[in-house]
């Protein structure tokens, strides 16, 4: 076994969150008076924080990113949550680890009520020590902040941790704690995206990503 603490992003890795999210996006921008475009035009903001995406993407200010995302959250809190599906295989990948061992713990900027909501919502609990997400009143959180709050509250050893994430964002903020993180190509990063961004590895599948992390 390579690491016992294994840290999982959220979107874009453990489940697919594409249509709930740009549909938020999309609705966001409609009610402002604005092309709502089409959901693929806005997979590029899943696994950032939002805020940042908007600012971004968009060219707003942090304070107008703000504000864009209280329309977002209108649709997204009530509806879009749960426009959302598991990975196929996640759930045994889950299920492999747990049983060998290793401590899981979800890392993911989506605020920490929203998250805990998917995880229990789509049966994925149990295998969860915690859920570490982002505080909604600080939209300038990063993913180093939310591993670093699992760490604390559960005093892990990060000599024997790793992350897990689909978008060059997870491979920074592992590195900002000083543990390494195994890319996922199902996600909404390239291969070449995690690559670049320093993954120690990537895989294809989640049982792919199981069977490594257990060598």
């Amino acid at each position: 076994m390579r690491y016992k603490y294994i840290f999982f992003d959220l979107d874009g890795t453990l489940t697919d969150p594409g249509l709930g999210i740009t549909n938020a996006i999309m609705y966001a921008r409609k009610k402002r008076g604005l092309d709502p475009g089409r959901n693929e035009d806005y997979y590029r903001f899943i696994g950032p924080p939002m805020p940042q995406s908007f600012v971004e993407y968009w060219g707003v200010s942090m304070d107008e990113a703000k504000a864009i995302l209280a329309d977002y959250r209108e649709y997204y809190v009530p509806k879009g949550i749960f426009e959302n599906r598991v990975y196929p295989g996640i759930p045994q990948a889950l299920e492999a680890l747990k049983a060998a061992g290793c401590k899981l713990y979800v890392a993911t900027s989506k605020p920490t009520f929203m998250s805990e909501q998917i995880v229990e919502r789509f049966g994925l609990a149990p295998y969860f020590e915690t859920v570490s997400g982002s505080d909604p009143d600080r939209p300038d959180s990063t993913k180093a902040d939310v591993i670093r709050a699992a760490r604390d509250a559960f005093g892990i050893d990060m000599g024997r941790a790793v992350m897990v994430g689909d978008r060059s964002f997870d491979v920074i903020g592992a590195r900002e704690c000083s543990i390494p993180c195994v890319g996922v190509a199902f996600g909404y990063g390239s291969r070449e995206e995690l690559t670049d961004a320093g993954a120690v590895y990537v895989a294809d599948t989640a049982e792919e990503l199981a069977a490594w992390l257990l060598a």
